[in-house]
């Protein structure tokens, strides 16, 4: 090599090694892909309890676990941080090769002031609450206290430089959550002193009324501004990505019935303008309508938006149950998420958690897979059987396993578990089926259009007289698509696929749909041909 190259390409080494320690967080973001679990609210009030907790989430198949970092125990004397337990928890999850999202328990956990210190708690004149409107204090910081402010910031800056220092190329701690699903509980906005002095210099009413979604309005942005004071520090200190969590406006409650101006999708350009610090806005899913609730944080990019996703999907909690390992698999199949994360998944039965560790099984093989536009993620119940996918000349029909007529548990009167997955299409008439309880057929847009709906016996054949159609003696035109080979696949570190099983005959109703039982978890390599 000539010696004007060799500087130029050792250069180039140094830079490339170094790459990833030198991201910022933006860009930090689109590396992280969280396979994760967050931990029960006292599980990490001990140093033995990480240290035994951390290896079983490890075992579960994790590679990231949340865990709170609560005000009260890091800070018990004012002025005196004890950095025992986050010190516990990054020596423990790097020798398991774990990484950790710290979630800061600091002024509000789940709207409460429970997590600040004792110190904090009983001086209540020197650290204000919010008020209702009748003047009743609640165990919640008000938000317009300066002193409120500047004693969270303490604490808070002094964690992030302690991390810095234990952790500086960020190996262990990936991200970080300021607060805790904040927000206003039994009034929409805070009416202490403090709070309506703010009120009216900002003539909240005359710009946007005064029923209670103004009020709520009024208060997001002023938890917006607080969270950007901690948001800024961080980065200035160490720069990583960072979120606020948010608990969902669920079951027709109003605001102050669920905890009023948090990080909610209707509220995130009052979000985006008090905190522009803030990388992500997560939404804890616990409720029903799992895909509804995914698409209100799914945001993509828009034009207004300057071309910048407007918000990325990350789900830091979910109801952990049976179901959780399919909602992995669809909210990274659909939006491609940043993350799923299961809440108390270390209280968890064996048979909620056994969903969550075969998902993550599969995302992980599927995660060496050639990055394709081209996916989408399927969620099944009972209710919510089918979904048509129009993909450049192929028509792919997905139902849920038990809409096939010759499982029992379809029709013994139990209710149906989830069934979910990702498609990937590899190319053309090429795909692959990753997840558990569903059926897939694929069709081309003519044969789909001049289909023939047949009511199947539990033999898989028409049932006698069900398959007259008034569409019987019309001449079928177009080509239609049948299916070359169904492969039960693995896919190794560097992106090749071996093979395990053919799946054929009975596996495939002679060739009619490619399919995955309940109860199993797979990865089908799917070809088709045209004739």
């Amino acid at each position: 090599m000539k010696k004007d190259r060799i500087l130029p390409a050792l250069l180039l080494s140094i830079i490339m090694m170094l790459v990833p320690n030198m991201l910022r967080a933006d860009d930090a973001i689109s590396q992280i892909r969280i396979l994760g679990g967050e931990l029960s609210n006292s599980a990490a009030t001990s140093v033995k309890d990480i240290e035994e907790v951390l290896p079983r989430m490890k075992t579960l198949g994790l590679n990231t676990v949340l865990m709170p970092v609560y005000w009260e125990l890091l800070e018990p004397v004012e002025d005196e941080m004890d950095f025992t337990l986050v010190d516990g928890a990054i020596d423990v999850a790097r020798r398991q090769g774990l990484k950790i999202v710290p979630l800061w328990f600091g002024a509000w956990k789940n709207s409460m002031s429970c997590y600040a210190p004792g110190w904090f708690k009983q001086s209540p004149k020197r650290f204000p609450r919010a008020m209702t409107a009748e003047g009743k204090q609640m165990e919640i910081a008000s938000c317009f206290s300066d002193d409120v402010l500047q004693a969270d910031l303490k604490a808070f800056s002094a964690l992030m430089r302690h991390i810095k220092e234990r952790d500086p190329q960020r190996e262990v701690v990936i991200m970080m959550q300021i607060e805790n699903e904040i927000g206003m509980l039994e009034s929409a906005r805070d009416h202490s002193p403090l709070a309506e002095k703010a009120y009216r210099q900002e003539r909240w009413a005359e710009r946007y009324g005064t029923d209670e979604y103004a009020d709520e309005k009024f208060m997001a942005l002023s938890y917006a501004r607080y969270v950007e004071h901690l948001a800024r520090a961080a980065r200035e200190i160490h720069d990583m990505p960072l979120y606020v969590n948010a608990a969902m406006n669920s079951r027709g409650r109003r605001p102050g019935e669920y905890p009023s101006a948090g990080p909610l999708a209707h509220l995130i350009d009052f979000w985006h303008e008090g905190a522009p610090s803030i990388d992500l806005l997560a939404p804890d899913i616990y409720d029903t309508g799992f895909k509804m609730w995914c698409a209100q944080y799914a945001m993509p990019l828009r034009p207004q938006d300057g071309g910048k996703i407007k918000n990325r999907l990350f789900i830091p909690e979910s109801r952990c149950c049976e179901n959780s390992g399919v909602r992995a698999l669809y909210a990274f199949g659909e939006h491609q998420a940043l993350g799923f994360s299961p809440f108390a998944i270390d209280q968890a039965s064996p048979e909620e958690t056994e969903s969550v560790t075969k998902a993550y099984s599969l995302l992980r093989q599927v995660s060496h897979v050639k990055q394709t536009e081209n996916t989408w993620g399927l969620l099944f119940d009972q209710e919510d059987r089918e979904r048509i996918i129009s993909d450049e000349g192929v028509m792919i029909t997905s139902r849920h396993f038990f809409t096939l007529p010759w499982d029992p548990r379809a029709t013994d009167g139990s209710t149906w578990p989830e069934g979910g997955a990702m498609l990937i299409r590899l190319g053309k008439y090429d795909y692959l089926l990753v997840g558990s309880g569903v059926v897939v057929d694929f069709k081309t847009p003519t044969e789909k259009q001049q289909e023939e709906k047949k009511q199947l016996g539990e033999d898989g054949f028409a049932e006698a007289g069900g398959n007259k159609s008034p569409t019987l003696n019309r001449h079928f035109n177009g080509k239609r698509l049948g299916l070359l080979s169904v492969d039960e696949v693995s896919i190794s570190d560097d992106g090749t696929m071996q093979y395990l099983r053919r799946h054929n005959g009975d596996q495939t109703h002679q060739g009619r749909h490619a399919r995955i039982g309940v109860g199993e978890w797979k990865l089908l390599h799917i070809r088709l041909y045209e004739y």
